[in-house]
Formats: C-alpha cells, structure tokens, sequence
C-alpha cells in the first residue's frame, strides 16, 4: 500500500526515522510549516494538489498529524484518497503503519487514541462475557475455591471482588450514609460493607441500615463488618448476605445461624474475646486451620490480616497467604485498606500493587474504606486493578498495555516530536515585575467545586460578586463551560481578570476530575522541589 504521510520541517527527522522500516511504500512529504499541527485539510489539499497532481492515481491513502484541529473528511472528498489522521506522537506512527488493515483508522481521532480506546473495547468486552457465561460461572462454582455470595461468583478463577466499607456506619445521618453507599456503587464496588463500631452494640439500628442501604446496592451483596455476636445475629435475621468476621473467640455464638441463613463469613485467626491475634505466618495458618475445623459446614472467606508496612509485618502477612492457600483453595480476603490508609503516599499505584500481590497469591476479595483524603478513589482503583489483573491472568501476560490502565498523573510514554530548536531566532520575555490589582469594575468571582458520587454528577460553580453582593451562579462541568458564559454575560471587563479567571477555572476542572480539594487562589499541587530541601 502506498501512503503518502504530511508533516512539518520539526517533525520530518523523526517521522523519517520511525518510518524508515515500514513495509507499507512510505512517501513523506514537508508542508510550507514548522508545526506539522498548524496544518488544515485546505493547506493539505493545496500541498497534494501541487506537489503530487499526477500520483494521485496511485496513492492508496494520507495520513495527517493526529493533532491538526480539523478532521480529514474535506481532504478524501476533495482528492478522493482516504485520508486519516495519524498518531498524535510522531514516534508512534510505525505502530499505526503496521495496523493499517487490521484497524479502522478515524476522519477526527488521531490513531494512537483510536488504537487505545479499540482495545479498551476488547478487554471490557472479554470480562463481560466472561461475567455473562451463566454455563461456565455455574461449572467454575462446583469447584472448592469458588462460592456464591448472594449472586455473585466470588473465588479465584473470577475477577478479584472489591468490597467497599461504610465506615461507623451507625454514626451516619441517613443522607449520609445513602450519600456514601451510591458513591461506592458508582465507584465501581461488587459490594458493600455497613463498618460498625468496634467495642459497641448497635445492634437496635442494623434493621434500618439494611433497609436503607438495600435499594442502593440493588442484587449486591451487602455485608457488615462486626465481631460482636449480637449485632451479627440481628443482622443475619435481617437479610444480610455476608459477615465480617468471625473468629475463635465469637465462632460458637453464631456459626449455627450463619449455616441456618446459608450466609457465608469471613475467618480471622485470631481470638480478640481473649486479646490473641497471631502474628508469624505459622502461626496465623495453624490458627485458620483450626477456625475452618470449628465452623465445619460454613461458607468461608479466608483473612490472613494483611499488615500495614513496617507494623507486625506487610512481608509476613503475604507470606501467610501464601502459605496457607498452598495447602486450601479456598477464597481469601485482602483488606488493602490496612495498608494504603497507613501510608502517606496516593493510593493509585499502591492499590495496583497490592491487587498484583493478591492475584499472585490468589485472592478473591479486596477490601477497602476511603477515610482519609490521600485514599479517596481506591474503590475505583481496585476495581480498575481488578480488571487488570483478571486480564493479565488470562493473557498471560504481564498487567500493561491491556486496554485498561491506571495511568493518571503521568504518562506512558514521554512525547518525542517536541523539537527543542523550533524557538530558535524567537525572542524571549519574562515579567519585569508583578502585575499591580486593579478591581475589575464589572465584578468579582467565588470560584468552587461541587464534588458529586462522580465526575459526571459534579461541576464547577462560579458565584458573580457586585459590590460585595452575590448576583449570578454559573455552573458548568468545564472550565470552558464557565469562562464563555462570563464572557458571554459580560461579566469580565480587564484581560488580567479574564486570564486569573482561566486559571482558576482550570484548576477547578482538574480538582474536579481527579478528586483533589480545590480551593481558589491556593496550588492544587506541590512543589516537588520543595521536598528536596
């Protein structure tokens, strides 16, 4: 196939180097630009018109930087050659040459994105007809490292389940407490968790909490975290469809109505009645083997006590895991809560990590609240890890280039066709000194961010002060959204007012789409060079 690809003098070296080894017939010609995405589909008709009126004929397709503002439509009507747009990274474009026929490429989405979101489809596709073979999840449950809780498949040979607690849950006003659960649920949880308060009995309130969580979960399965045998056996009585935990100390109080309800638990080796919670990994196996020899009959979830870092140990917790599920199949539980809770660090890549840990060792359960602002978004997090991992398993591979990613403050790959001498001969200026205030007359803004259960559901808002009085609200879910309607209302009248407004608007965006707080006129992010002092 002969491809005629358009770029720019910066660009050329690189495009000709990525190039060079195609097996398609590569023609690459040099626009009249610096920036190959300057260019527009009437440039590009213009160059090919003159620079190749009598090939015509003979080229098959055209391949447009893939960040050139427009799409290609007007270029294949005009010269009758399919015309597509290409990577939006120069380095990229061999992979898109070596797709060519396997994929469709787009008039308006440049390759490399169009690639991504094409495989992003496959993987989705894969897990929900794998979810949706009712056959073979029925096969998969007659095997003893699978069971049911309530309708969902639970075990090692389904994707890990990621089971989202409602912390003090008693606590909760009833807003409150609806408010969190759907977040969850729109965060992407398999279940979830009513957390009561360790050392008290609530047990009076759990028949409310159930029914007010119910309708939110829908066919979820809906937990409750407790060791105390009361609250336990209110709750199985009221419909609840699994228990956190059970141990050697609280076991015979309420084994008998668990296997009555047929609703399976969560072990603990430990006996917390008696203050004894085994540490090594020896230990802590033994301690199992003998609850699960106690609980005969009973549907399980087996919890080593994944250890936060530098505590009893992170490394020794694993390794009881990893011990125990050599000798039984059974599903484990991982509460990865316990260890990004007790970590200052974002929970984004600690959460992956742990769910390729638990993987690796077998878990079927990742367990996690949110309580504190550096682990907010680890449920979508897990269950995004999720994703990944039952993918890598399957594919055998190790968890990248999937379809599905986790990748959100950095990127992937660091961008190739910035060419460092397209400045060359430009002058430059740097502020002389601070720019003085001067109120703008046509008024002030109060820029803040309504947070909703996700981004879709939030937006930015935009309070128009005059004269110290509040006079308009414009609500958006882009900054762009908002700066247009201020422009549109004449609501800014001094270009320094309009580009502070812009900043802020953006920050508000980003705040508002990764879930960091925002608060106007403060930096959203710190300074990394300030920790190297």
């Amino acid at each position: 196939m002969k491809v005629l690809i358009i770029t720019g003098d910066l660009a050329y070296p690189l495009i000709k180097s990525v190039v060079a080894n195609s097996s398609q017939d590569i023609i690459i010609h040099v626009a009249e630009t610096q920036v190959a995405a300057f260019l527009t589909p009437t440039q590009i008709i213009k160059e090919v018109k003159t620079h190749f009126a009598d090939q015509l004929d003979e080229i098959d397709m055209i391949l447009v930087p893939g960040l050139i503002k427009k799409g290609t439509r007007e270029i294949t009507k005009e010269l009758g050659i399919p015309t597509f747009k290409g990577s939006t990274d120069g380095a990229d474009l061999a992979m898109v040459l070596n797709l060519v026929g396997s994929i469709e490429l787009s008039e308006d989405k440049p390759a490399d994105k169009l690639i991504e979101e094409e495989k992003r489809k496959e993987a989705f596709k894969f897990i929900e007809e794998f979810e949706n073979d009712e056959e073979n999840i029925k096969k998969l449950l007659e095997k003893p490292n699978n069971i049911l809780i309530r309708n969902l498949p639970v075990g090692e040979d389904f994707p890990m389940r990621v089971l989202s607690e409602i912390a003090n849950a008693p606590f909760l006003s009833k807003e409150a407490l609806i408010n969190k659960c759907q977040y969850f649920v729109d965060s992407g949880a398999d279940m979830i968790d009513i957390g009561m308060a360790a050392g008290e009995d609530f047990s009076d309130k759990i028949p409310e909490l159930i029914e007010t969580l119910r309708p939110i979960v829908g066919d979820r399965p809906l937990s409750i975290d407790t060791l105390n045998p009361n609250e336990i056996k209110v709750a199985a009585e009221h419909g609840i469809d699994f228990v956190l935990s059970l141990d050697l100390g609280n076991q015979s109080e309420v084994c008998d109505i668990l296997k009555e309800k047929n609703i399976p638990a969560v072990l603990l080796p430990t006996n917390f009645s008696q203050g004894i919670s085994p540490k090594s990994p020896s230990e802590r196996v033994e301690a199992m083997h003998q609850l699960i020899k106690d609980t005969d009959g009973l549907k399980y979830v087996a919890d080593l006590i994944l250890d936060p870092v530098n505590s009893s140990s992170i490394v020794e917790s694993i390794i009881a895991c990893h011990d125990f599920h050599k000798d039984n199949p059974a599903p484990m539980f991982f509460g990865v809560g316990n260890v990004t809770e007790l970590l200052d660090a974002d929970s984004g890549g600690v959460n992956v990590l742990l769910a390729g840990i638990g993987m690796e060792l077998g878990v079927s359960i990742l367990f996690t609240p949110e309580e504190s602002g550096k682990t907010r978004g680890s449920v979508y997090e897990l269950a995004t890890a999720s994703k990944m991992m039952f993918l890598a398993k399957h594919r055998k591979s190790i968890p990248k280039d999937l379809g599905i990613k986790l990748v959100v403050f950095k990127d992937k790959h660091k961008r190739n066709d910035i060419i460092l001498n397209e400045l060359d001969g430009v002058p430059e200026a740097r502020r002389k000194k601070p720019m003085k205030f001067i109120r703008d007359k046509a008024g002030s803004f109060k820029i803040s961010v309504d947070y909703g259960t996700t981004v879709k559901d939030s937006r930015i808002i935009a309070t128009h002060f005059k004269k110290n009085k509040a006079d308009l609200v414009i609500v958006g879910q882009s900054a762009q959204e908002i700066y247009e309607e201020i422009v549109t209302e004449n609501l800014v009248t001094r270009m320094e007012h309009a580009a502070y407004l812009g900043s802020e608007l953006q920050k508000a965006e980003i705040a508002m789409i990764t879930g960091k707080e925002y608060v106007q006129d403060f930096d959203l992010f710190k300074n990394p060079d300030e920790f190297k002092k």
